[in-house]
């Protein structure tokens, strides 16, 4: 299998691009969610990157897989948890017990979403630069 990390990686910052488009535009919903694929294809161009393959996306789970190779802080998995709660419910009505996705998510959450994608992205690219935490 060809090694992509460098298209995975183009995305994950587009994707955190339009996350930002998004929330500026009052679409929290879709603001959460595009911060979620952000960084899971992030932490997927690293995984790229070193040959590995992966399924899910749980970024908690991913960041648990990479961290028997590299640290990675208790502040990184906790933004983990926060956006792995917006993979379905951020688009589908029935990830709640009434309303649509878009009568849940708030500007805060959508800027939060998007400050944890950002760090996740920072991390990651200190990997894929080959820092010292690189594998």
């Amino acid at each position: 299998m060809p090694e992509r990390s460098a298209d995975w990686w183009k995305q994950a910052k587009r994707d955190c691009e339009v996350a930002e488009a998004m929330a500026q535009a009052g679409f929290y919903e879709w603001a959460c969610f595009a911060a979620q694929q952000g960084a899971e294809k992030a932490l997927k161009a690293v995984f790229q990157k070193m040959h590995a393959v992966v399924l899910g996306h749980s970024l908690s789970e991913l960041l648990k897989i990479l961290g028997k190779k590299v640290t990675v802080s208790e502040e990184l998995l906790e933004c983990a948890r926060v956006l792995d709660r917006f993979y379905i419910p951020s688009r589908y009505p029935n990830g709640f017990s009434e309303g649509s996705p878009m009568e849940y998510f708030t500007e805060k959450e959508a800027h939060h979403a998007i400050l944890c994608a950002r760090r996740i992205l920072g991390f990651c690219e200190g990997l894929l630069a080959g820092g010292e935490r690189a594998p």
